[in-house]
């Protein structure tokens, strides 16, 4: 058996039987202390799930679901994709109720169905049978199957709550006129092993938010720390009474769970206890079995059978007959304790007392004989032991405590039964007078443990549990978006290393599964939840819990989409010539393959394949006719196919004659020679056959929109002035060979280039040919298309709970191909990471975001996508926050009505949500009127409202409702209307308690006197003071409709008297009566005189004051002075008399005496003192003292304890000391390097008796050097020197 099992069972059983019955404790549950709690069942949303149902295809299907709140947004789902009310699908709320009907069901149907709201998900499905053949059957069975929302309700099981009545004649709960309770736990009783739960009931129409409750046994121990196997702690709310209960439920009790139990409910301003008993009784026995039963030892051999409560079996008679078998008359046998029998008998008895007695576990009962002696055994070691148990939290000391009988005794102290060491300040012991006290500094779960204080033979057992404080998480969970199959890692930081958390998702705890699905990961304050491959149904909320804080993120899985936003094009090149292919996707991670006619191309020295992020080239150099095919890219893992084709341009050179014209032969290219598209940074080649006889000179320009040409040419023969005449007079001619740029002129073909195309390249170009015979033209349009430019910032609008709209316009310019769609991000403003809301491109301008969390501020951007591809994001918008309306307000009532006016009060809504409150609006109508009138100018932050003005006799309805960012919240309403009409009340005024005896002040304090009242119409009020009406210009009276005040800010004597409050209404009074008495300090003594002097005392004798500052005297206070010192020492204080004796003076000196009277404000200010002083004469002879020359005791100054050199850290208060003698005090100076350090604040001198000290505050390196202390007085001067060095830390 372990150790600290034993430590356990020794205190169980010696404890129990020492300690009161109310201080037992409950061993079980500090051994379950450090096992896991059980995980709490994630609280659902719904109160009434919808069932998996069977009906007749054809028929109808409902399917019915209640939530715990109204106003909560419910979706259906039908293999999870989301139904939309239809002819095929009836959708219906009304309130928290919420229903689907399925019409016409068919086979289809026949899928799994959800229903969600929030983050609770419930699943069911629907199972069709097909319709019987027509069959003569009886009606009965004909019948389909009834829907879901048809069939009656299951009868309700008998043992789930059988002392719970029906609904209908459920008697109401009884009110607790005192506390909060409704009900209090009642005092129970259970037999061993049986199960009891006790109930407690709290009103919760007057509370703003749950209240705390705490469950204790005995005086100390929480209760909380214990749940596990034998103690559950519940809680629910009943939303239709307004009543929370709160339930202990022991579950096999035992005998050491008996004793007094607490329970303890507190709110933010009240708290209540109620305490209650738990009687457990041992398990029933049958008369006829035999005592040897309990004590046989069992088949299985263990240590510890036959250990039951022996002692309680052996005390019923019917087992503690003596074994006579032939005695018919036994059943009259006398009880016999057989306890009793055998701590009297001596040990080599006991095998003889358990043979008459049926007794066959002889070891069972000598070891349970011998815990009994040591029970009765009285510690001779302790005055007082450990307590059973101790708890302290993380972090925090504690303090064990022991009184031993010996002040001188050695203790020690065992830590699971190894003697605790002293190591540093972890553990300190401490030994005052006969108290041991161990202290343990900076509690941890290592200390967590069973301790022990042995005094000699003698020990004291505890066990000390130490609490955890909460985890906090520091930074939460954030949003993410993957494709189907990429990995998943959730991460977030908690307050401290290797804290045990809790991961949920949509509300349902996750655990490692045994395909390993989900991994969980701890590294230092961080915590990971990794998902390898994630599939769509891994979507939905995840949650992480600490005992201090939840954070909640959204993951998407989508599927995986492929996107091709640049296909191949198809080529034409000329021999000798470069091809190249390019494709580009939206995934930079996605190979492919490229075919040529279906068959897979193999790169080598002329033809290379490059993949360089999402662009892959198949480029071909010297193209030959061999090349001609048609070429496919195929992505791998999509089913996508690009083709283009590659034509080879076969330039066929025949014979012409001389003189030939030129000729631009553009047909030849095989396609239309009106535009030709490029895509921006790409390389545009134009290669234009020519003809001509004489070689023609070749002439490019570019048309500008205003009619300006731009020429460029190769032809250096070619000047300005020769071709100014073909062109507009503003033209200018450029001549370009290289550059981005350029024109390269070949025998029969010129080759118009422009490198890394850009949008300012886009525009119309000539080309002209001639030669001497003539000219040809030929004008080409060049289009250079892009990405489009980013659209401006998207606007929020419509914000929701969980959603909003968001808005955007179109990009300034679509890049030249029109917009195919948009792509929606978001994320958390103070997140890095933006999440895609769409892979579906967006076709509309606007767009509804979901799934959002209430409360977290959000940002929006946009991108536009075109053929070519995606724009750069816009700008993010303007941050915003998913809120909702609050709930409507609470407690609505009325608390006053007037003629004229109405006095209204209410309460917060339950709900207010992340919006905050801005305020509330109140309106009225009149009985019989649907227009709402507002009560009060705008809105009002107060939870009551004073509505004037109204017309006296009008019946109005009133309503509130509270208002935020959001909107406006549902309306709380008086439901009867409310007659403006005053109701009168007998005028009554509620004295306070205190003011019911006489109200003591003292002069010069404030007096403030509030009395409320009652009275309709407002009653008159009149004030009187000894009868005569109240000056209103010495005493401030302010009256309101429900209370009077009088005000005195400074109290004098003349304010004492005896006040009179009246209320009037009409012909009816009430009045009331206040004594105040105003109180000053007394005034001195009168006629104090020395009545007598003999031996060593005086007789004084006085009267009383002639004021006593309106204040019975209290007593006196008698001092005494010798006439040398004159230092008044007290004799007497709270003397009663007016005479008294002073004793004990000292012969040969002279006193002076005095005399303060005291009363309720303490002593007078002044004191009656004798005029002449109070000789006390010596006896016998007169000495007559010598006269002797005095003697020069002066001398000059000397240091007698020198400085000392030091060597001191910087920044802490050092002193330099020394010690000098001199006669007179000589006067002390002191220097830093010969400067005189008396007017610089940074030092300090102190002298006392003969001890000189410098404090130099805070030094730095700058302070060092030679200090100085001079000493001066008349006789001459001394001088000490030391040195002070300032190290810097290291």
């Amino acid at each position: 058996m372990k150790y600290r099992e034993r430590c356990a069972i020794y205190a169980q059983l010696s404890i129990l039987h020492l300690l009161p019955k109310d201080s037992r404790f409950n061993w079980e549950f500090h051994q379950e202390v450090k096992m896991p709690e059980p995980a709490k069942k994630a609280v659902s949303a719904f109160t009434k799930k919808p069932k998996t149902t069977e009906v007749a295809a054809g028929s109808t299907a409902v399917f019915e679901a209640e939530t715990e709140k109204t106003g909560i947004k419910v979706k259906w789902q039908r293999a999870g994709t989301e139904i939309t009310d239809s002819e095929k699908y009836a959708i219906k709320a009304e309130g928290n109720k919420h229903s689907l009907t399925i019409s016409n069901v068919g086979k289809d149907d026949e899928v799994t169905y959800a229903v969600i709201a929030g983050t609770s998900k419930v699943k069911f499905e629907l199972k069709v049978k097909e319709p019987e053949k027509s069959e003569p059957v009886a009606p009965a069975e004909a019948s389909p199957a009834p829907a879901a929302s048809e069939l009656p309700a299951p009868p309700v099981e008998s043992n789930q709550n059988p002392e719970v009545p029906p609904a209908e004649t459920q008697p109401e709960e009884p009110v607790d006129p005192i506390g909060l309770f409704v009900t209090r736990p009642q005092d129970g009783e259970v037999t061993v092993g049986g199960n009891i739960t006790f109930t407690a009931k709290v009103a919760g129409e007057s509370l703003l938010k749950k209240p705390s409750v705490k469950w204790f046994k005995g005086k100390w121990m929480d209760l909380a720390s214990k749940v596990g196997k034998h103690l559950q702690l519940h809680d629910n709310y009943d939303r239709n009474n307004k009543v929370y209960t709160f339930e202990m439920e022991i579950i096999e009790a035992n005998m050491t769970f008996a004793g007094g139990y607490r329970c303890e409910v507190s709110t933010k301003d009240k708290f209540d206890s109620s305490n209650f008993n738990l009687i457990v009784n041992e398990a029933p026995v049958s008369g006829e079995m035999d005592i040897r039963a309990a004590f046989r030892r069992t088949t299985e051999g263990l240590e510890e059978s036959g250990e039951l409560n022996f002692s309680a079996l052996l005390k019923k008679s019917s087992f503690l007959r003596t074994a006579n078998r032939g005695d018919g008359k036994s059943d009259s046998q006398p009880d016999v304790d057989v306890w009793e029998i055998l701590r009297k008998a001596p040990p080599s008895e006991y095998e003889k007392i358990a043979f008459q007695y049926g007794i066959t576990d002889l070891r069972g009962m000598l070891k349970r004989l011998k815990r009994i002696k040591k029970e009765e055994k009285k510690s001779t070691a302790f005055l007082k032991k450990l307590d059973p148990a101790y708890q302290v939290d993380k972090g925090q000391k504690i303090k064990l405590m022991v009184e031993v009988a010996n002040p001188d005794a050695d203790v020690k102290w065992l830590k699971n039964g190894q003697e605790i060491q002293v190591s540093g300040s972890k553990y300190i012991f401490e030994a005052i007078g006969n108290k041991r006290i161990l202290t343990i500094n900076h509690c941890s779960l290592a200390d967590d443990a069973a301790y022990e204080c042995v005094v000699a033979e003698e020990k004291s057992f505890t066990e000390l549990f130490v609490k955890e404080p909460p985890i906090l998480i520091t930074h939460p969970l954030e949003d993410q978006m993957v494709m189907v199959g990429e990995r998943v890692e959730f991460e977030c930081e908690v307050s401290e290393e290797g804290a045990t958390v809790k991961w949920e998702k949509d509300g349902v705890e996750l655990t490692r599964e045994e395909t390993f699905k989900y991994r969980f990961k701890k590294d230092g304050k961080k915590q990971y939840l990794i998902i390898n491959e994630s599939t769509k149904e891994d979507s939905g909320h995840y949650t992480v819990k600490t005992n201090g804080g939840v954070s909640v993120a959204e993951l998407i899985v989508q599927e995986k989409k492929l996107e091709v936003y640049q296909s191949i094009a198809d080529l034409t090149v000329k021999a000798r010539d470069q091809a190249v292919f390019k494709c580009e996707v939206s995934d930079e991670n996605v190979k492919g393959i490229w075919l040529k006619n279906g068959k897979e191309v193999v790169p080598d020295e002329r033809i290379k394949i490059s993949h360089i992020g999402r662009i892959h080239k198949l480029t071909i150099e010297d193209v030959t006719p061999g090349d001609e095919a048609d070429y496919s890219f195929i992505p791998q893992g999509f089913a996508y196919n690009l083709s283009a084709k590659l034509q080879f341009l076969e330039v066929k050179i025949d014979f012409v004659p001389r003189e030939e014209p030129p000729k631009i032969h553009l047909d030849c290219l095989g396609q239309s020679p009106d535009t030709i598209v490029v895509v921006a940074g790409n390389k545009l080649r134009l290669d234009v056959p020519i003809s001509g006889d004489p070689t023609p000179t070749v002439i490019w320009q570019k048309v500008n929109k205003k009619g300006e040409l731009v020429h460029q040419s190769n032809e250096d023969s070619l000047t300005p002035s020769e071709n100014s005449s073909d062109l507009s007079t503003d033209s200018k001619l450029l001549f370009e060979s290289e550059g981005r740029v350029r024109v390269e002129k070949h025998e029969d073909h010129c080759v118009f280039i422009i490198e890394g195309a850009e949008k300012e390249d886009e525009g119309v170009y000539r080309v002209i040919v001639k030669n001497p015979v003539g000219e040809d033209k030929a004008d080409i349009t060049v289009k250079v298309i892009d990405v489009p430019d980013p659209p401006e910032a998207p606007k929020i609008s419509n914000i929701g709970e969980d959603y909003c709209t968001v808005q955007w316009q179109p990009p300034t310019y679509d890049g030249g191909q029109p917009v195919l769609g948009y792509i929606l991000e978001r994320k958390k403003k103070k997140s890095y990471r933006w999440m895609r809301l769409n892979f579906d491109l967006l076709k509309e301008l606007t767009y509804e975001a979901k799934r959002m969390i209430e409360g977290v501020v959000y940002e929006m951007r946009i991108y536009a996508v075109n053929s070519i591809g995606m724009s750069r994001p816009s700008p993010a918008s303007q941050p915003f926050m998913p809120i909702a309306p609050p709930s409507e307000p609470t407690h609505f009532t009325v608390e006053d009505v007037s003629d004229t006016t109405v006095a209204l009060k209410w309460r917060p809504p339950e709900r207010i949500g992340a919006g905050g409150l801005d305020g509330y609006i109140v309106e009225y109508c009149k009985d019989g009127s649907a227009e709402w009138t507002p009560a009060l100018p705008g809105l009002t932050e107060r939870t009551s409202a004073l509505i004037k003005d109204l017309v006296t006799g009008d019946k109005l309805y009133f309503r509130v409702k509270a208002i935020n960012l959001a909107g406006e919240s549902g309306a709380a309403i008086i439901k009867e209307p409310v007659t403006v009409q005053e109701i009168m009340q007998r005028p009554k005024i509620w004295l306070p308690r205190h003011l019911r005896q006489t109200l003591v002040k003292k002069v010069g304090e404030t007096i403030n006197i509030m009395i409320p009242f009652q009275g309709k119409p407002r009653p008159k009020i009149s004030w009187m003071k000894d009868g005569q009406t109240l000056d209103s210009k010495d005493v401030g009276i302010r009256n309101s409709s429900t209370d009077t005040i009088l005000f005195i800010r400074k109290a004098e004597l003349h304010h004492s008297g005896a006040y009179e409050v009246t209320l009037q209404i009409e012909n009816m009074t009430d009045t009331v009566a206040i004594t105040i008495q105003i109180i000053d300090k007394p005034g001195p003594p009168q006629n104090i005189k020395l009545a007598d002097v003999w031996g060593f005392n005086v007789a004084l004798e006085w009267t009383p004051p002639q004021d006593d500052g309106n204040a019975q005297i209290l007593g006196y206070t008698v001092q005494k002075a010798d006439k040398k010192t004159m230092e008044w020492y007290t004799v007497y204080d709270h003397y009663r008399r007016t005479n008294c004796v002073v004793s004990d003076l000292i012969m040969g000196n002279e006193y002076f005496f005095r005399v303060f009277s005291e009363n309720l404000c303490g002593l007078s200010e002044t004191a009656a003192t004798t005029k002449n002083p109070a000789y006390i004469q010596k006896t016998g002879t007169t000495y007559k003292p010598p006269s002797y020359k005095e003697h020069d005791f002066s001398e000059p100054p000397k240091f007698t304890h020198p400085l000392v050199n030091r060597s001191v850290i910087a920044g802490y208060n050092t002193t330099l000391s020394c010690a000098v003698r001199g006669i007179p005090k000589p006067k002390i100076f002191w220097y830093k390097n010969k400067v005189d350090l008396s007017g610089d604040a940074k030092y300090r001198m102190f002298s006392k008796q003969g001890v000189l000290t410098l404090e130099i505050r805070k030094p730095t390196p700058f302070d060092g050097g030679f200090y100085t202390c001079k000493a001066v007085n008349e006789r001459g001067e001394a001088e000490i020197e030391c040195r002070l060095d300032v190290r810097v830390p290291q």
